[in-house]
């Protein structure tokens, strides 16, 4: 799927109620889960012991951290829209996130994502991107939930 090109305000105003996008799927390997426990200081087990997870997780496998799987979303976001005439773009929030399945090492992820909502505020854009966080082969999603991002046009 082509990236969608947004140049304005106008741009985004005819996307509302619309799926945007779909990312490429992403793998989470053990590799990607080590170090993102190194960066955080989350060295759960059942993140980074794999033997240990085999015999004694209900996963029989390590799993990636839900804020892993959160952190993805900027990267999933990129691949499905280019947004152009910014003077910066700010994440502003989340709202009703729900981490719905753990994502095992070695599985994949992407990101489908519609626009919930956009506001006009005193020249601002602030869209509300519904969005889930698929894992490939699996019906239940890994992450559902609204992120709001705030756009300064130029």
């Amino acid at each position: 799927m082509e990236k969608v090109i947004i140049n304005s305000y106008e741009d985004f105003e005819k996307l509302i109620g619309q799926q945007i996008g779909v990312s490429e799927y992403v793998e989470l390997t053990q590799e990607r889960i080590n170090l993102f426990a190194d960066a955080t200081l989350d060295h759960q087990w059942i993140h980074v012991d794999t033997e240990r997870a085999k015999t004694e997780s209900p996963f029989k496998s390590t799993i990636a951290h839900g804020y892993l799987t959160l952190s993805m979303l900027p990267h999933l976001w990129n691949q499905i829209i280019e947004v152009n005439n910014l003077k910066m773009m700010i994440n502003y929030g989340m709202d009703k996130m729900k981490f719905g399945q753990a994502v095992l090492s070695g599985q994949s992820i992407r990101l489908v994502a519609s626009l919930h909502s956009l506001a006009n505020l005193r020249g601002v854009a602030k869209a509300e991107i519904k969005f889930a966080i698929e894992i490939e082969g699996e019906k239940k999603k890994a992450l559902e939930g609204i992120a709001i991002f705030l756009y300064y046009f130029n």
